[in-house]
């Protein structure tokens, strides 16, 4: 077994171990390489990740092998780690979720080989686990569509929601889809936002019949663009922004411009939107956070007729 490698960040001592290991074999990505990545994009990533509870999706064989979603923060866990308890009634217990506040955290996870970081849209403990402070569209393609019908459909919702008053801020997921992020930061409640998010889906199907879908089941789904209204709740969770995905290559979800929305759709080349860990350091260090926003702007959804 190869020896552990002992770090030292801030006042934390951490041993991190197989750094070698191959995680994304068809590029060579290594665990080192992964908290290398999460390490330099930390000063952006951090702030969305703080006191939220976050849900690990770990491949320690890399993205070939098994994964598995762990909503307990695990046992073993250094003392200073901060969490965030839920209780679930369905299992009749106490979840105790990790909360990734600092540096430290964020590489511990990592070493766990925990790729994809799936955060609440909740921040905060207690009732204020109840008050989202962001609505969530995910557009998901189905089978022969992908991310340029998803700019479509994008660029449709900016339009409504602008005639709302209302700012949303888009992101890849960095799979074959995109997000846009609502910050509320406000008083609402996940019963508004997720009802919210349905009608406004439901009119994006009305509006655009042959290409947006708003029900779930997949036989509908060829060749449009579910709006995923569903991901709006107390239980779900969406990837966070400047994740790693766990695909074949690392892709990294990552905050995009409206303008670079509307290029893609013009120049219908989904690589446009596609990034690599080290183009989404360099987006940052030209950008900063194109995602700040979502954490401070306050918003109030407009109550439904």
């Amino acid at each position: 077994m190869a020896a552990a490698t002992v770090v030292q960040i801030g006042d934390r001592e951490l041993k991190l171990s197989n750094l070698d290991k191959v995680l994304y074999p068809q590029t060579g990505f290594t665990k080192g390489d992964v908290i290398d990545y999460y390490t330099k994009i930390s000063p952006v990533l951090l702030p969305h990740l703080a006191n939220r509870p976050l849900t690990l999706k770990r491949y320690p064989n890399g993205v070939d092998g098994q994964f598995f979603y762990e909503k307990q923060c695990p046992k073993f866990r250094p003392g200073w780690m901060n969490t965030i308890p839920i209780r679930s009634e369905r299992q009749n217990k106490t979840i105790d979720f990790c909360s990734i506040d600092e540096l430290a955290g964020l590489v511990w996870v990592a070493n766990l080989a925990d790729l994809e970081l799936h955060t609440s849209l909740s921040s905060g403990q207690g009732e204020d686990l109840f008050r989202p402070t962001a609505a969530a569209f995910d557009l998901d393609p189905g089978p022969t569509a992908g991310i340029v019908e998803c700019c479509t459909v994008a660029l449709a919702l900016r339009k409504m929601f602008e005639e709302l008053g209302l700012h949303a801020y888009p992101k890849t997921s960095g799979s074959k889809g995109m997000q846009l992020y609502m910050p509320l930061n406000s008083a609402d409640t996940y019963e508004q936002s997720k009802a919210f998010a349905h009608a406004v889906a439901g009119v994006m199907e009305q509006q655009l019949p042959d290409l947006v879908v708003s029900d779930m089941k997949k036989q509908l789904r060829t060749g449009k663009v579910l709006i995923d209204w569903s991901q709006n709740d107390f239980f779900k969770t969406t990837v966070c922004v400047y994740s790693l995905r766990a695909k074949q290559t690392p892709t990294v979800s990552t905050p995009i411009t409206w303008d670079e929305v509307t290029a893609t759709e013009k120049s219908a080349n989904p690589d446009d939107l596609k990034f690599s860990p080290a183009q989404a350091l360099e987006r940052v260090e030209k950008h900063g956070d194109l995602f700040a926003e979502v954490l401070h702007r306050k918003q109030t959804l407009p109550a439904l007729p």
